[in-house]
């Protein structure tokens, strides 16, 4: 089955910070740029570090039993990939706002997460689901 390719555009403060983080750190390969942006390809999904100034302040909601950044994005993995990147960020020494943890337990939408923050404040969750009929799962 196809699935379309998602776009996000979101601000950076710094675009060597950001080549670090996305580039470095996470794998993404770089695809066009100009001064005041980068793209990346993240999982196959293009998302585009624009220069802008910092965004003050940080919602969250409770999500179970965890305080989760209302605004932020991320991808949903194969268990397998999801293990590795959580081993090779703890192995980095990368900051998690959520470490690696497993939510829903035992309930429809059971899912491996965690979430890091790259160096400009954008909040990023990886997620796993044992089964994948359980993505959408109420």
């Amino acid at each position: 089955m196809h699935r379309p390719r998602f776009h996000l555009a979101f601000p950076v403060r710094d675009l060597g910070e950001a080549r670090r983080f996305y580039g470095d750190l996470l794998g993404c390969a770089e695809g066009r740029s100009a001064p005041d942006w980068i793209d990346f390809d993240f999982y196959g999904h293009q998302i585009v570090a624009h220069l802008a100034p910092p965004v003050a302040g940080s919602l969250t909601n409770q999500v179970d039993g965890e305080q989760v950044p209302v605004r932020h994005f991320g991808v949903i993995l194969q268990p397998d990939a999801w293990r590795r990147l959580a081993t090779n960020l703890q192995q980095a020494s990368a900051t998690f706002l959520i470490p690696p943890t497993t939510r829903f337990e035992g309930e429809p939408g059971e899912q491996s997460t965690f979430f890091i923050v790259d160096p400009s404040g954008n909040a990023l969750e990886f997620k796993a689901f044992r089964d994948d009929a359980m993505v959408f799962a109420k």
